[in-house]
């Protein structure tokens, strides 16, 4: 089977996007050496030819970017370059790994929708374009010959909002990287990691987005009864970069802090290399993501692929991610969140039991099991 994949991501690990692609495509070259596999993207995002898998090989699509802005450049590559490219390589079936595939294509299209956070929070809602966007991607889904999401959380949305027939829709989870594993003995928090990002000995971990979905206004409140019990000990960590800007979809958490009086017991960084999130994992008591809504809770599942107990809210695809290796909690509950996290900072039994489980949790996943299950789709 020849098989073209919607590459326009491949150059941005820093997106969920581009995580998932780069992950799905060498397990599905691994998983099946006579599958032949052709990356399409636009010729100026061409990656360096030893960053593809061996099996792998690189079609330049046609380069709008002179032509339009770069968003519209991007609507023209997913609705005419990409399937003009994969009538040019006569490939059989298309992937498209985010929600984004053409309205018409010439071959069999299999697209993958992570969430569907622009239909379903209304925060998300851009502009007169941006729906105009949601709308066509949304109406190019319905033509697919099959959807894959990463949850049956999700799967569960698409089929209430896009009407999509069941049959024509899998969930098949995603799954942490090789890379996140317990620390070596001995080696809990790597000196270099932890000076570059100024880490304390010990802390809880928040790590991820600051848009108002993820709900870090709560976890701040939360620290407000946390801080004068064990805040010295376990200050806040937030991984990644605040936005300079607030608006109606970052809030302003800077003044949260201030507000509450918390500042010295928490602690910012700027954006987190992704090398370095094992060490940020492993180095944590615990690792809190009280979201409320997510596609699929790859944060937590890597903490626990590290052997790091979470805490996370009981929205969407969390549960279904962390199951019983973790507290799960009403993203409202600031005092059942301040609660679990200092069970989880203080008592070493309970911290030792959710380290098992979660690294037993965390197992159930894996890049091989996805690519099984996206190639019997595609197949």
């Amino acid at each position: 089977m020849h098989l073209a994949v919607n590459a326009y991501f491949w150059n941005r690990p820093d997106t969920g996007s581009g995580q998932y692609v780069r992950q799905l495509v060498p397990s599905l070259a691994q998983l099946a050496p006579d599958l032949r596999i052709t990356l399409v993207g636009p010729a100026q995002l061409a990656p360096p030819g030893e960053s593809l898998p061996e099996s792998c090989t690189w079609y330049p699509a046609a380069d709008w970017t002179r032509a339009f802005p770069r968003p519209l450049a991007k609507v023209f590559f997913e609705q005419v370059g990409f399937p003009r490219a994969c009538r040019e390589i006569e490939a059989e079936v298309a992937h498209v790994p985010y929600w984004g595939s053409p309205l018409r294509s010439p071959i069999p299209t299999v697209v993958t929708i992570h969430d569907l956070i622009p239909l379903i929070l209304c925060e998300y809602r851009a502009g007169v374009l941006g729906r105009l966007y949601t709308s066509l991607a949304a109406a190019a889904a319905r033509g697919a010959q099959h959807v894959i999401t990463d949850s049956f959380a999700s799967r569960s949305d698409i089929l209430t909002h896009l009407s999509i027939p069941p049959e024509k829709v899998s969930a098949i989870h995603l799954a942490a990287g090789d890379h996140f594993r317990p620390a070596p003995p001995g080696l809990r928090l790597d000196p270099e990691v932890a000076a570059r990002y100024n880490l304390p000995d010990e802390y809880v971990l928040y790590l991820g987005g600051f848009d108002v979905r993820k709900n870090v206004r709560v976890l701040l409140h939360a620290y407000s009864h946390i801080g004068p019990a064990i805040g010295d000990r376990f200050p806040l960590v937030l991984a990644g970069r605040l936005p300079d800007t607030p608006s109606r979809r970052f809030p302003d958490l800077r003044a949260v802090i201030d507000e509450l009086g918390i500042s010295e017991y928490v602690r910012t960084t700027d954006y987190i290399d992704e090398a370095d999130k094992p060490t940020l994992y492993r180095g944590a008591a615990v690792l809190v993501q009280p979201s409320r809504y997510e596609g699929f809770g790859l944060t937590p599942l890597e903490a626990m692929a590290c052997g790091t107990p979470v805490v996370v809210s009981n929205c969407s695809s969390l549960p279904e991610v962390v199951g019983s290796a973790g507290f799960t909690l009403c993203p409202d509950d600031v005092e059942g969140i301040a609660g679990a996290i200092i069970s989880c900072a203080t008592e070493e039994k309970l911290r030792s039991d959710l380290r098992r489980r979660g690294l037993v949790q965390a197992a159930r996943f894996s890049w091989k099991r996805t690519a099984e299950q996206t190639l019997q789709v595609l197949q």
